[in-house]
C-alpha cells in the first residue's frame, strides 16, 4: 500500500495541460555525422514553423495554449536577453484563483479560468495593469487529492469571443468583451462519458465553423465537434479514452487534419467528419499522455511521455488506402512527463523528468542534458527559452545543442507553478493557484 501510495503521489506531481532543486547535473553531449536519412529529415524540417527564421506568422496575440499554433513558440518581435542580476521586475502581480489553466493574450487582455470556491470562473485581465474587467462563473469543483483542485483546460479566443472548458465537462462560449454568455453544453453529459482521473484537460480547438474537444465517451463518442457559433453538434467520433493532450490542426503528408493524442495512441482525423485517417499505437503508465506533439515537417511529427515511456518521430504516408504511420525513430532521450518540448533549428528542447535535454530532431540522439528545473514549462523566444520552473522561479537558457547555457534565474512568483507561461506584445504572463505577474521583455 506504501508504495502504491508512492506511486499516485509520483505520478500526480505533474498533470496539466492548459496542466514540478538545485543539483546541477553533468551537461552530456554526443557528437555524429549525418546520414544520407538525417539530412533528408534535416531538409524536410527547414521552413517548418518554430525550426528558424523561416516563417513568423500574423496572429492577434497568444490565442490558443501554447500559443496560436500550440508549439510553445513565441514569434512577434525579439525579446530581452540581458536581465538584471537581481530578476526581471514585475509590470504588476495580483492573487488568483486555483487550478493549472494557462492564459490566452488578444486585445490587450488576458483571459484564464480559475477555481474561486465552490465554482469555475472565467476571468479577462487588463494586460498591462492586471486589473480584473470581468468574470463569469458556474458551480462546479473538480477536487483531486494528490494533484490539486481547480480547471486544467486553457481557454481559447477567437473572432472575439473566449471557449473556455472546464475541468468537469463544463463548455462555453463567451463574448471576449463582456463575458456575456453565447452558448454553453457540458461535453461529458452530452456523449455519455465518464470524466478523467485528473479531470478534462483539452483546451477546444477552433477550426473553421468547428469546436474541436475530447469528452472521452464510448461507442462513437470520444471527440466531439461542436458549431461555434450555435453549441449545435456537427459530429462525433471514435470510442477512445482520451488523455490530457490538446487537440492540434497540422497538415501531414498533404493532408490539413486533427492530430489527437489520446490514452493508447496518436491519431490523424478528418475534420469534417471526425473519420480516422491513421492512428500510431502510445500506450504510457496510467495513461498518461500530456505532452503536446510537435510537427517536424510535411510528414513527421514527435511525440513525448514520462514514467520511462520515452520519445518517438512517427511518419506518415500516403498509400493507395488512404494514410499509414510508422516509427521513424524511438527512444527514451526525452520524457517529458506534463510538459512539453520545443523545435528550434532541427533541434527539440524539453524537460526529460524535470531536467532540460536537447535532442537532435532527425535521430533522436542526446546532444546535452543539464539543469534542474522540475516538472516546469518552457517556451522559444528566439533563439532562447524561457523556462517556468515547478517552483515559480523564471529561467533564461540559450536554444544551443552545443552545450547548456543557463544565462539568468530568479523567483517570479510564489508557490508550486505547473501553469505554462504565456506572452504577447513582449508581456510575460505566468500564474499558478495563488498569484499571477506580469513581466515586460519587449526590446526597446
Amino acid at each position: 500500500m506504501i508504495l502504491r501510495a508512492w506511486m499516485r503521489s509520483s505520478l500526480m506531481r505533474g498533470l496539466t495541460c492548459g496542466v514540478l532543486t538545485a543539483l546541477a547535473a553533468l551537461p552530456l553531449w554526443m557528437g555524429s555525422e549525418t546520414s544520407s536519412t538525417e539530412a533528408a529529415l534535416s531538409s524536410a524540417i527547414v521552413g517548418i514553423p518554430g525550426t528558424g527564421p523561416a516563417a513568423s506568422p500574423k496572429a492577434e496575440g497568444w490565442t490558443d495554449f501554447r500559443g496560436p499554433m500550440r508549439d510553445g513558440h513565441y514569434r512577434e518581435a525579439p525579446i530581452r536577453t540581458r536581465w538584471p542580476e537581481q530578476g526581471l521586475k514585475p509590470l504588476w502581480r495580483r492573487t488568483v484563483g486555483g487550478g493549472y489553466a494557462s492564459l490566452v493574450l488578444a486585445k490587450g487582455r488576458g483571459f484564464t479560468i480559475e477555481q474561486r470556491g465552490a465554482r469555475e470562473v472565467v476571468a479577462a485581465y487588463d494586460l498591462r495593469t492586471g486589473d480584473e474587467i470581468w468574470t463569469h462563473s458556474w458551480e462546479a469543483a473538480f477536487e483531486e487529492s494528490l494533484g490539486g483542485d481547480g480547471p486544467r483546460a486553457t481557454p481559447t479566443w477567437h473572432q472575439g469571443r473566449i471557449f473556455a472548458q472546464g475541468a468537469t465537462g463544463e463548455l462555453r462560449c463567451l463574448d471576449a468583451s463582456e463575458g456575456r454568455l453565447i452558448w454553453s453544453r457540458n461535453i461529458l453529459q452530452d456523449n455519455r462519458a465518464r470524466n478523467l482521473t485528473w479531470g478534462m484537460s483539452a483546451s477546444p480547438l477552433i477550426v473553421e465553423e468547428k469546436v474541436i474537444v475530447l469528452p472521452g465517451g464510448s461507442r462513437g463518442r470520444s471527440v466531439a465537434a461542436y458549431h461555434k457559433e450555435t453549441g449545435n453538434v456537427l459530429w462525433k467520433s471514435l470510442s477512445d479514452k482520451q488523455a490530457y493532450t490538446s487537440p492540434m490542426w497540422v497538415t501531414l503528408a498533404g493532408q490539413s487534419q486533427l492530430l489527437i493524442v489520446s490514452a493508447k495512441r496518436m491519431m490523424g482525423l478528418a475534420a469534417e467528419d471526425g473519420s480516422l485517417l491513421w492512428d500510431f499505437p502510445w500506450i504510457t503508465d496510467y495513461d498518461v499522455n500530456v505532452a503536446q506533439p510537435i510537427l517536424l515537417g510535411e510528414d513527421r511529427v514527435f511525440i513525448s511521455a514520462g514514467y520511462g515511456h520515452g520519445a518517438a518521430v512517427v511518419q506518415v504516408s500516403r498509400t493507395s488506402a488512404g494514410f499509414a504511420a510508422s516509427a521513424f525513430w524511438q527512444n527514451r532521450r526525452m520524457k517529458n512527463k506534463f510538459t512539453s518540448s520545443v523545435l528550434k533549428d532541427g533541434f527539440i528542447y524539453g524537460l526529460d523528468e524535470g531536467i532540460l535535454a536537447c535532442i537532435r530532431a532527425e535521430t533522436g540522439e542526446l546532444r546535452w542534458k543539464g539543469g534542474r528545473y522540475g516538472h516546469g514549462q518552457l517556451l522559444l523566444a528566439g533563439d532562447h527559452l524561457i523556462v517556468l520552473t515547478e517552483s515559480g522561479e523564471l529561467a533564461l537558457v540559450k536554444a544551443d545543442p552545443e552545450r547548456q547555457q543557463e544565462l539568468a534565474r530568479f523567483s517570479a512568483i510564489r508557490g508550486k507553478t505547473w501553469n505554462h507561461p504565456a506572452m504577447s506584445e513582449g508581456l510575460l504572463l505566468v500564474r499558478n493557484s495563488r498569484e499571477m505577474a506580469c513581466f515586460d521583455l519587449a526590446l526597446r
